[in-house]
């Protein structure tokens, strides 16, 4: 496929998102500015596959890097503080650029530390996992506290997304569950013959034409969502959808555990389960579940404790007085926030989890 361009306009300046094979390759001519310094994060999987690509495409610019350990367990305040140090260490300056090469992680952490190095210099994401294809745009970096997910970060637009689809096909079959669970995200959202596409999708018979489609269609409904609501005051909150127990289950399994996308996978059919219990309507729970099973997502909730995850789900940042503020669907492309009590929460958990099941 030709290499797409799609424009989103932030608050503060629009910039494009670009995607195509081997564009990694070009990198050089996708930056935006005259800049003194490029200082590239990126971690120990990306490093050995890409990292030479981007610094070659750099040249003859002054280029530092620095690669750090792959995982959720990176997105911290330890990670944090490591790299605003080399950051001082390399003397960036407001001239500066840092460049995000890699998944969500990356993106999240390097772009954290964009945000609020020197109160904020120009970075560039560049995602290598379909996951990444929701993080890398819209400008939400944030690192995690054990007490829950990304509750400390800004909203803070990048330079440019510079998505190379060439870098997916190195992706295990974990990171493709995960990415492609924001892709169905995306569409219980919008629009009820994308989402019905998307469980079409073979994960053992992709091909790069459908996954550079897919990305597409996904970024273009995040576009759309953040141009309208950039700092998430009304729809953009409907981009949590599966989210409200997705983040409880990493925050309580311990950050790894799961991908993100594993457990928005399994907090999708949960939103399904109390929206249907809620509007009493019928969603394609059953068909979800399936395509689920069928791509060998894990649907277990591992025996968790129901109080323990009623906890975590309360530290969302969506929460308004302690009270869990949770997306629905009254149709697929209907979204809507609906407040849930503690004691309905506990309810719905304990039903869901049987008919996880099939009780």
């Amino acid at each position: 496929m030709e290499t797409a361009e799609i424009k989103v306009q932030a608050s503060t300046h629009a910039y494009s998102i670009v995607i195509g094979e081997g564009i990694r390759k070009q990198t050089k001519q996708y930056l935006t500015k005259d800049y003194s310094l490029v200082w590239i994060i990126t971690d120990e999987n990306v490093a050995p596959l890409y990292l030479s690509d981007v610094l070659e495409a750099c040249s003859p610019l002054q280029v530092h890097h620095t690669v750090i350990p792959a995982g959720e367990q990176t997105k911290s305040t330890d990670y944090y503080y490591q790299l605003l140090t080399e950051a001082i260490e390399h003397n960036l300056d407001r001239s500066s650029l840092l460049i995000a090469l890699g998944g969500g992680v990356i993106g999240d952490l390097a772009g954290f530390v964009a945000a609020t190095y020197m109160r904020g210099i120009d970075y560039i994401q560049m995602p290598t996992t379909i996951l990444a294809h929701d993080s890398s745009v819209g400008g939400k970096v944030a690192i995690n506290h054990p007490l829950g997910k990304n509750l400390i970060g800004s909203f803070y637009a990048p330079q440019a997304v510079i998505y190379d689809v060439e870098t997916l096909f190195t992706l295990n079959k974990k990171e493709i569950r995960s990415g492609y669970a924001e892709l169905v995200k995306e569409a219980l959202i919008s629009d009820e013959a994308i989402f019905y596409s998307f469980l079409n999708t073979d994960f053992q018979a992709l091909s790069k034409a459908t996954v550079q489609e897919h990305i597409h269609i996904g970024i273009q409904i995040k576009a759309h969502v953040v141009e309208t609501d950039e700092k998430e005051a009304d729809m953009r909150k409907y981009l949590n959808l599966g989210h409200t127990l997705g983040h409880a289950l990493e925050a309580q399994l311990g950050y790894g555990t799961l991908t993100h996308g594993e457990a928005v996978a399994i907090g999708l059919l949960f939103a399904i389960h109390v929206s249907e219990s809620v509007y009493d309507n019928h969603l394609p729970f059953s068909e979800l579940k399936q395509w689920l099973q069928n791509n060998n997502y894990p649907l277990e909730l591992h025996s968790v404790d129901q109080q323990a995850i009623l906890a975590k789900m309360k530290n969302d940042k969506k929460n308004k007085h302690q009270s869990i503020q949770m997306v629905l669907l009254e149709q697929i492309g209907k979204p809507i926030i609906k407040q849930i009590t503690d004691e309905d929460m506990l309810y719905y958990l304990s039903s869901f989890e049987r008919k996880l099941v099939g009780e």
